[in-house]
């Protein structure tokens, strides 16, 4: 099978949960001798066209901010749709599938141009649907963002989602719900559990990036909460809400205890803080997956999620991990079961295995056979 993925942003050039799932997919595939191609932006040294880890490596444009004002930029995506459109067009007969990963929609839309009149399917992943979320994030310009999302949704493709909640949204605005194949996003299993614990971890840990719907603001004052003063909260990740999180911590009184250790270059060190926590909490209300939730249940933490119609957490971690209402009370309470070593029902370490890398492959190449066919 010759499988072409598209994406602006390719991994480990670039450090994301999209790009890395066309790594870890991609490399599998090719080890197990397809022909695999990933059409990016040219982040790499050296010529645009290259090789990875068994991967070509297709650079169709130049390496750019992606982000404007905290935003992704609008402007980026379009451009590397317009220079994708040759090169993609040019090369589409040797594939016998494109995969496009959503979000940004305007590469989608390029790819289903250059598959025009072609044998050549097109396979999307969706790895969130932002409905209504749009109104938010881009204020008056956010029926420009719901119009594209619609256009792209309705667009001819073969839909894979990263979750069921995501399935769910899609099939709102596009394809029905039995047209929308469910492949998870991956961990590898074998590295988190073979990581050593931090010397310097926390008895609860939060990592994601720090933005209004991580509810990271929450999880601070059910910490306050708690009645013994020997537990210890670390908070890896940045981002925009991090300063006026930090201002709300130093106002607690168990201030001495949280510790803002900022964005982790290397991903061991991300693991080998959940290897040495008890407790990984994270009450986001917005998660079209929730990947720190498998690699925490992989790490042997108990996990601690908040219960949201836009969240996938309840999805990923099922009865391996504690699932709640998204209030102070109710959280500082689980907090305080957890770190007095109350457990799930079921193991989290046996849950997240369903997770490695090596089963989504399985799967997914089972839908790129079914789009094939």
């Amino acid at each position: 099978m010759r499988v072409a993925f598209v994406s602006n942003v390719v991994y480990p050039f670039v450090k994301g949960g999209a790009e890395k799932r066309i790594h870890e997919i991609g490399t599998r595939l090719a080890a197990d001798g397809h022909d695999v191609t990933i059409y990016g932006r040219h982040f790499w040294d050296g010529p645009r066209v290259t090789t990875h880890e068994g991967v070509t490596l297709y650079g169709v444009a130049p390496a750019t901010e992606l982000y404007t004002d905290d935003r992704r930029s609008i402007t980026e995506a379009i451009d590397f749709s317009a220079r994708l459109l040759p090169d993609l067009r040019r090369n589409v007969d040797d594939h016998d599938i494109v995969v496009a990963s959503v979000f940004p929609y305007f590469p989608v839309l390029a790819s289903k141009l250059t598959t025009l009149r072609t044998d050549t399917p097109l396979v999307t992943t969706w790895h969130e649907v932002w409905l209504d979320y749009w109104d938010g994030y881009l204020g008056r310009l956010a029926p420009f963002g719901k119009v594209t999302e619609r256009l792209t949704a309705y667009t001819p493709h073969e839909p894979i989602a990263v979750s069921g909640v995501t399935a769910d949204r899609l099939a709102q605005i596009g394809p029905s719900r039995d047209e929308i194949d469910v492949v998870p996003n991956g961990i590898d299993f074998d590295q988190i559990h073979d990581t050593d614990p931090a010397t310097d971890g926390f008895d609860v840990l939060f990592a994601g990036r720090l933005i209004a719907d991580k509810n990271v603001g929450l999880l601070l004052e059910a910490f306050d909460r708690l009645e013994r003063d020997d537990v210890t909260l670390g908070i890896v990740g940045d981002g925009p809400e991090r300063e006026r999180l930090e201002a709300k911590a130093r106002g607690l009184e168990s201030a001495s205890r949280i510790t803002f250790e900022g964005f982790l270059e290397e991903y061991d060190d991300v693991l080998a803080q959940m290897r040495a926590a008890t407790v990984f909490a994270s009450p986001s209300t917005r998660e079209g997956f929730g990947i720190t939730y498998a690699e925490a249940m992989a790490a042997d933490c108990t996990v601690i999620a908040v219960d949201h119609p836009e969240s996938a957490a309840g999805e990923v971690i099922g009865d391996a991990g504690f699932v709640v209402e998204p209030t102070v009370d109710v959280l500082a309470d689980v907090l305080e079961r957890a770190i007095a070593d109350e457990r799930p029902s079921t193991d989290p370490v046996d849950a997240a295995a369903r997770y490695d890398w090596d089963r989504v492959t399985a799967r997914a190449q089972e839908t790129y056979r079914t789009a094939l066919e």
